[in-house]
């Protein structure tokens, strides 16, 4: 059961790490239309089971609060702050998986072995952030670094809670998609420009909402179900390391010695957060 859970977990880090290639062929869309649209796309995933939308409020409420809060909190972090030091801040969520999960969930115990897995993770992230160049942390960026140490709190958060709300399907992420499309959908009518979607930009939105914002979620719902996720938060560190190499491969990045150490560091954390 484990081992699959970290198959369905590395399966979703791999339709996130093509996030960031999709969204630079949809750069011209307003943030909250781009989470809006493939969010409801991503919930056709979920359309054969859509029986299992049904489920208690509290329950759909935290999955609003993950789906939608979370993209609110980064995509607003992104507006208001550099990208790169809001990547940085939004990348500690795998570490906050990791910390969190004692204090969230019963029968979780952190030892020296999750917090170092978690921390090597943490410095392969870094190396690959900081290989841009060292951040900039002007006072006046301070309301997009909290929106996107907001943003990680958020996604660590709604990852554990997931398991101390009633037994649910994983179908009913279908639903969480859907309304969390709409509330995204409408924060794009009070607070952006209209905007209409070419032809092009339509495709990209299709495999953006069906991948990394649709399939994703259901892989890693499923994965939180059956494994431990102090060891699938440090898994999570080879998002931004897979991101870049897929970036490289098309030309859009370069893949230096950073990226290979990075690989180690998150692979040795896996392994010793695992043991």
């Amino acid at each position: 059961m484990a081992r699959s859970a970290y198959f369905y977990a590395l399966a979703t880090l791999l339709l996130w790490s093509t996030l960031a290639l999709l969204s630079t062929r949809l750069a011209q869309l307003p943030p909250f239309l781009l989470v809006g649209l493939a969010l409801c796309i991503g919930s056709l995933c979920g359309l054969p089971r859509w029986r299992e939308w049904r489920v208690p409020l509290p329950t759909l409420l935290l999955g609003c609060y993950g789906l939608f809060g979370y993209h609110f909190c980064i995509f607003l972090g992104l507006r208001y702050a550099p990208a790169l030091e809001a990547n940085l801040i939004n990348y500690l969520w795998p570490l906050l998986i990791v910390l969190l999960s004692p204090l969230l969930l019963p029968g979780m115990r952190l030892n020296a072995r999750h917090i170092g897995g978690g921390l090597l993770g943490l410095a392969g992230c870094l190396l690959i952030v900081l290989g841009h160049g060292m951040p900039d942390w002007r006072g006046q960026h301070m309301l997009g670094y909290a929106l996107s140490a907001l943003a990680a709190v958020m996604w660590a958060s709604y990852s554990l809670l997931t398991r101390r709300v009633a037994p649910f399907s994983t179908g009913a992420v279908g639903g969480f998609c859907l309304l969390s499309g709409l509330l995204a959908l409408l924060a794009h009518a009070l607070l952006e420009p209209a905007y209409r979607p070419s032809q092009a930009e339509w495709g990209w939105l299709l495999l953006l909402g069906l991948g990394p914002m649709g399939a994703a979620f259901f892989l890693w719902d499923t994965a939180l179900k059956r494994g431990d996720p102090r060891v699938i938060g440090t898994l999570a560190y080879l998002t931004p390391l897979l991101s870049t190499a897929l970036l490289a491969s098309v030309g859009g990045a370069q893949f230096g010695w950073q990226h290979g150490a990075a690989l180690v560091l998150i692979l040795s954390g896996a392994w010793l957060g695992k043991r």
